[in-house]
């Protein structure tokens, strides 16, 4: 939201209070409150008739401090923010005759006492990560309409970019936008995002959390060319300044904050196949579906269920369409013996001929309005409500449904929506203000869910399909990144809105493979399987029609086959990823800024990421099969071919459809599995510790998981010469081998293994 008139004046509307120099401060046990005057201090007259700021810091964890900014503090909305999980660290503060510094862990706020001269410096290990100074914290109103408006403003270092702030598919690096945090059901071609995150992270390594589940409005660089504004509507600001000192560190301190994602179950990292959206389907065409993918031997895992599993204008009641499946307990008994598991889609919106609806209203669980009626609406279904997820015994009902489902033998659910949340006139169950509710729903709603999974699968075995998120939502994965289209352009649209939202810590993410609208011609569906088969999570889905591989043709059928068992050979690696993720928050596909912040030619890399540290993938975005990518230095490794290629460098290379750009890392140790037809086996069985490139003297290690994500098997790799020392900590069943094309022989002797390189 723009308040000025180019740099020196305020649009005509405003009026301000801004922090202009330091008055005093109180310390109360780690708490620091500094009241600032909005004037310059020359006499006693100066302290009448202006207004004043006053600013709280304080600190949940090491390395985060929280900076509140208040105007008037008589506010009584009952304000949602993001739920956050403190464990407390380190805080000192200290003075001089110049500032006061407030510091914990490793950052420190330094806060100037000069006269007329007020900024607050954010820095780390001596260095200067950003600051606030002249014009830049401050109170705003319209003269017209009296509302007001709580402005910060930081600045941004020359060359510095930023990222994040959810899931958007404009361009990646922010700079120049505009951001508005407020989530909408607007497609993959649009400003619009379905997860909106006030979390920004820039090249500097630090990233801040604008404290509020409301409709943040950002400013990247686009009113103030120097620095990013964030405002929200009255009468204070919270915000968290975090530093990890890395992007990757930072993205971890911010998911200790605000919720690590759980470990989802090794299962759900295969095949996911669907119904599609509007198509006419019965038991005897997804059965079709399920034995044309065995017939072809095309490894299949999940097989979900889409809306029309229940009944036109009943969505949702959660009973299954007499009409066409009949007999839905038999239905999943028989899909679970063939190895499959089974989800299905929900959403909260609850139609008016549901008997749900009616439930609902006598027992006061849908979101009413402030005149004590119901709220309902035509668009999506007809009269429409919505349960009211903050009251917790509406929470209980609505989960107590999708129980009876489970019970039946649904193992997860596709929860989709979440973003049509009204704002006027509008009271929910907890008083919390409308506007605050509009994005903080979906968390209220997917944690509901999510907690019954995890309730009665146990803790390991809980995954939702997620459509809509707010801060905190990696808590509760997987997402996928809602309606694109089958063209490359919306490719690679999705391909952006992953990677700001792995910039804001979600760690498992997932896209409709081949594109939600339209039909692909053949040639793009076979590039969005090998790009949609390395991504954390696996989904054919579409529209209007179906997503089996041989209705493109039947090269689609192989090349889905290759990348399908290519996966499950990864997944020791994969999985180790997951739990690292798990672990620390630092998210399995990784924007090439984050594993590489030190290289200037990666900070706007947007075509191309890490799947983990390992693994380099670049997918193919064109008809005539020509990739161009980009390689940090050392010697990289052709993960298809084996030959070894030189990095700190562009290339561009024509791939068919049976490879693309993957390029395992310079010295790793990448974990390959035995099994190629399933995500969850015995990893550690006859698992193979492939070398990427070692320089001489360099060494390497991994770690093999067992499907609780529990470590079962360690592994070092060194150089010495022509000679790769391999060490594990177990003497089971494993082989080692060199990934680039090189003759060389192996002597295993217990524990340890000798490459011999020709």
């Amino acid at each position: 939201m723009k308040f000025t008139n180019g740099f020196w004046m305020l649009r005509d509307e405003y009026q301000a209070v801004y922090a202009v120099e330091y008055w005093n401060h109180e310390i109360q046990d780690d708490n620091l409150t500094v009241y600032t005057s909005s004037t310059n201090y020359r006499g006693r007259g100066d302290v009448l008739n202006i207004g004043m700021l006053t600013v709280t810091l304080s600190s949940p964890m090491d390395d985060v401090i929280h900076v509140e900014i208040t105007h008037f503090d008589g506010a009584s909305k009952k304000e949602i923010r993001p739920v956050v999980y403190p464990s407390k660290g380190k805080i000192t503060i200290t003075e001089d005759e110049n500032n006061i510094i407030y510091t914990a862990g490793s950052l420190s706020a330094v806060i100037s006492k000069a006269p007329g001269s007020w900024s607050i410096k954010y820095m780390r290990d001596g260095k200067m990560l950003t600051q606030t100074d002249f014009r830049n914290m401050a109170r705003m109103q319209d003269r017209n309409t009296k509302e007001s408006y709580m402005v910060e403003q930081l600045s941004l270092g020359i060359g510095e970019y930023v990222y994040g702030l959810g899931e958007r598919f404009t361009p990646f690096v922010k700079n120049g936008q505009v951001v508005e945090t407020w989530n909408e059901d607007g497609g993959t071609a649009s400003e619009q995002g379905y997860k909106d995150i006030p979390f920004y992270i820039t090249s500097g390594g630090y990233g801040v959390l604008v404290d509020s589940m409301s409709d943040v409005q950002f400013e990247i660089a686009s009113e103030k060319v120097e620095e990013v504004q964030f405002s929200v509507k009255g009468e204070t600001l919270g915000y968290y300044m975090i530093a990890g000192g890395s992007p990757k560190g930072t993205v971890s301190r911010y998911c200790q904050l605000t919720g690590m994602p759980a470990l989802p179950p090794a299962w759900s990292f295969g095949l996911w196949l669907t119904t599609s959206f509007t198509t006419n389907y019965d038991e005897d065409t997804t059965t079709s579906f399920i034995q044309g993918m065995a017939d072809r031997d095309i490894p299949l895992h999940v097989f979900h269920f889409d809306c029309y599993w229940m009944r036109a204008y009943r969505w949702c009641d959660f009973i299954w369409d007499p009409a066409t499946f009949p007999d839905p307990e038999g239905l999943l008994k028989r899909y679970h013996e063939r190895g499959l598991k089974i989800c299905v889609w929900i959403n909260p919106y609850i139609g008016q001929m549901s008997y749900l609806y009616k439930e609902g209203k006598e027992l006061g669980y849908l979101v009413k309005k402030i005149d004590g009626s119901i709220w309902q609406t035509d668009l999506w279904q007809a009269g429409m409500a919505l349960v009211d997820f903050t009251n917790p015994d509406a929470a209980a009902w609505y989960a107590g449904k999708l129980k009876q489902l489970m019970d039946m033998g649904v193992d997860c659910f596709k929860t989709d929506f979440g973003e049509r949340i009204p704002v006027k006139d509008i009271a929910w169950f907890n008083g919390a203000d409308p506007v605050d509710m509009h994005n903080a729903y979906t968390y209220y709603y997917n944690k509901t869910v999510f907690d019954l999974l995890e309730k009665e699968r146990g803790r390991g075995e809980a995954i939702v399909f997620a459509r809509s998120a707010a801060a905190g939502g990696q808590q509760f994965p997987a997402h996928w990144g809602g309606d694109c289209s089958a063209t490359y352009a919306s490719m690679a649209e999705t391909l952006r809105g992953g990677l700001s939202l792995a910039s804001c810590g979600f760690s498992f993410w997932s896209h409709d493979i081949s594109g939600f609208e339209q039909t692909a011609p053949a040639d793009i569906y076979k590039r969005w399987c090998q790009f949609g088969l390395l991504s954390s999570h696996s989904r054919l889905h579409g529209s209007s029609s179906y997503r089996v591989p041989w209705l493109f043709d039947d090269e689609a059928c192989v090349v889905l086959k290759e990348m399908v068992e290519l996966k499950c050979r990864l997944m020791p690696y994969l999985y180790e990823k997951a739990v690292e993720s798990h672990t620390t928050g630092v998210p399995m596909m990784r924007p090439m800024f984050m594993e590489f912040p030190s290289d200037r030619s990666a900070l706007t890399l947007d075509l191309q990421y890490m799947m983990g540290d390992a693994l380099l993938v670049a997918p193919v975005f064109r008809e005539d099969g020509e990739a161009e990518y980009y390689l940090p230095a050392g010697k990289w490794v052709d993960m298809f071919t084996g030959e070894l290629v030189d990095g700190g460098c562009w290339k561009k290379q024509v791939y068919d459809y049976h490879s693309l750009p993957l390029m395992a890392a310079p010295e790793k140790i990448i974990a390959l599995g035995s099994c190629c037809t399933k995500p969850d086996y015995d990893f550690a069985d006859g698992v193979n510790l492939a070398v990427s490139y070692l320089p001489d003297g360099a060494c390497a290690e991994t770690s093999v998981p067992d499907l609780k994500g529990d470590t079962v098997l360690k592994a070092y790799a060194r150089r010495e010469g022509n000679k790769i020392l391999v060490e594990a900590d177990q003497d089971t069943n494993w082989t080692c081998s060199i990934l680039w094309k090189q003759e060389y022989t192996v002597e295993r002797n217990g524990k340890t293994a000798v490459i011999t390189l020709a």
